[in-house]
């Protein structure tokens, strides 16, 4: 069964059937998600500039009885996004499944990844796949503690695509040298799912400053780097263990790499020829003839 769609993807998903006013309310809520939505509803309404009737309608719209049970969602889901671990597993331990583990897991990915896609917008895929493949952007690409890893399959297979890509460092303290070197125009590709880093999003800050277009990989609630985005992709993380799973943003992370390649692809071709011949000059890989 589907898991519950959080308010921002109801927003979403809601926002081409709603009425003016209402759009205008649902972009200030996702502009300060989900802050904005835990305040009360006279500060909602001003903060967008609709009446108090129209933060009723829209909540009602969305599924929900009112707006208090709008919030108490919002209320759920900040305390899901502050979880650690123990918490975590504790609470997969309370709703365990009958059958062997393995086989819950591989269902969870996959419900994961059928919700994932059906939240994307493929014309937001093919907007970064065609700006990831212009090379007079440079392209910059960082993670977090659990996202590094991520961040380093994005930038491995960015890099023989194309020129102009760079890694940022691990360590956060030299950020800001990183920045230095960034244009107007190039792009930031970040990961960062929940417990959100601090880091990441300050880089997002200095980034946006200086004109870079920034692309997201995040969960289903969204990092607090979302608000300098350009581009967004909200995946699916929940499975039965203590820890988050990342499968469902590989899948678009390498999804985009092939979107990419296809596009690029006679350059692609020949730095692939290159490299190939440099791999053999140093016998990186043993060859069976």
């Amino acid at each position: 069964m589907d898991g519950p769609k959080t308010v921002v993807e109801r927003l979403r998903g809601a926002f081409d059937a709603l009425t003016r006013a209402e759009r205008q309310l649902a972009n200030a809520l996702i502009d300060n998600y989900p802050m904005l939505g835990l305040e009360s509803i006279t500060t909602v309404a001003e903060s967008a500039g609709v009446s108090t009737p129209t933060v009723v309608r829209m909540a009602k719209k969305l599924g929900f009885g009112g707006f208090p049970e709008m919030q108490a969602t919002l209320r759920a889901e900040l305390q899901a996004t502050i979880s650690n671990p123990i918490t975590k597993h504790d609470q997969w331990a309370e709703s365990a499944l009958e059958g062997h583990l393995l086989s819950r897991f591989a269902d969870a990915v996959t419900e994961n990844i059928r919700q994932t896609l059906n939240q994307i917008d493929k014309r937001t895929f093919d907007a970064v796949a065609e700006l990831l493949s212009d090379q007079s952007r440079n392209v910059h690409v960082v993670g977090g503690r659990i996202t590094r890893s991520m961040a380093d399959h994005f930038f491995t297979h960015m890099q023989v695509i194309r020129p102009g890509v760079t890694q940022i460092a691990s360590n956060s303290n030299s950020w800001p040298h990183y920045v230095l070197n960034m244009r107007p125009g190039d792009i930031l590709v970040a990961f960062d799912i929940r417990r959100y880093e601090h880091d990441i999003l300050r880089l997002t800050e200095m980034a946006r400053a200086r004109d870079v277009t920034i692309v997201l990989f995040t969960d289903q609630w969204g990092s607090p780097a979302a608000r300098h985005a350009a581009h967004r992709f909200h995946a699916r993380i929940e499975v039965p263990s203590a820890w988050d799973s990342t499968a469902v943003i590989l899948f678009i992370a390498e999804a985009l790499i092939a979107a990419i390649e296809t596009r690029t692809w006679e350059t692609t071709r020949a730095r692939m020829n290159e490299l190939e011949e440099l791999f053999d000059r140093t016998r990186l890989f043993r060859k069976f003839v």
